[in-house]
């Protein structure tokens, strides 16, 4: 099952008077990096989070948004610190009696000063939000792994299109090879013919020339790699693992062996079909890219 590292999920839940969203969203990337953007008091769950997120996804970067809201009581308290309040005040009259000021002191004044008035968060009940964020979580991570295949599915369809044609190609090339070598035995002697006339040609000389000439042009050996690397393609893109890493490799091997073919190449057509099996890796290789 082929995964692509683009991917979309969302979910909202009510409970009562409480509501939890989260979304989740992630593009290509090396490795797995996660983003999370959630509620202060929800930090006691990151760890639980990241791991849940690992049975979704093994790559990308991927963002994470929750939101939570409880109207049945406030989120906050307001905490009347006493002993600061106390400090603040003996600081005020000591300052009068010693310049000899008005103490001018007020209560609203006096509670304005830092610290004296805390905001505290609400303790809240880890195991029953725990229950209640992942409910949410795993269907947003069920809709973002699901939009992930869908994408997979379809980037497979694409890349599966891709090797028919590069096996073309291939098998084009290695056809077409033999009749280089014997077009190039007649052409050298058409020329020793048209210089020299009624002479007895050496055949072992020209046999000779022939394998040469057919020694720096084969590509035999780049051509059943270039098989072989086009097989293990398509055998990793029904593979149930990921296997994005896997196949940017492969797309390397073909390419050289594609550049291989393409340098040794002294035939137009063969040079025509090495570049099109350039240009089709190129492509291969920016697809996989999205891969998981």
């Amino acid at each position: 099952m082929i995964c692509s590292m683009t991917g979309f999920g969302r979910c909202e839940l009510s409970k009562g008077l409480k509501k939890v969203s989260v979304e989740i969203k992630s593009v290509n990337h090396r490795y797995l990096d996660v983003s999370i953007k959630m509620p202060k008091k929800f930090n006691v769950f990151e760890n639980k989070i990241r791991d849940e997120l690992k049975n979704y996804a093994s790559r990308g970067k991927i963002d994470i948004f929750i939101s939570y809201v409880d109207l049945s009581k406030g989120d906050v308290n307001v905490r009347f610190n006493e002993g600061v309040a106390e400090e603040y005040y003996e600081i005020f009259k000591s300052a009068s009696d010693k310049f000899n000021l008005e103490n001018d002191l007020t209560t609203s004044t006096l509670l304005r000063l830092p610290e004296v008035l805390t905001m505290e968060e609400e303790c809240i009940n880890e195991d029953e939000i725990w229950e209640f964020l992942l409910e949410a979580l795993t269907k947003a991570f069920s809709d973002f792994r699901d939009a992930r295949v869908t994408e997979g599915e379809k980037l497979k369809v694409d890349l599966l299109s891709k090797l028919e044609d590069m096996k073309k190609d291939v098998n084009f090339i290695a056809e077409r090879s033999p009749q280089i070598i014997a077009e190039y035995k007649q052409k050298l002697l058409d020329k020793i013919n048209e210089a020299v006339f009624n002479v007895q040609i050496d055949e072992s000389r020209i046999a000779t020339e022939v394998t040469i000439y057919a020694d720096k042009v084969c590509v035999d050996e780049e051509l059943v790699r270039l098989n072989s690397h086009i097989d293990a393609v398509a055998e990793a893109l029904s593979s149930d693992e990921s296997v994005g890493r896997r196949l940017d490799f492969l797309a390397q091997e073909m390419n050289r062996e594609a550049n291989t073919t393409l340098s040794k190449s002294n035939d137009v057509e063969v040079s025509n079909a090495a570049i099109e099996l350039k240009t089709c890796i190129e492509k291969i290789r920016e697809q996989i890219q999205n891969i998981e």
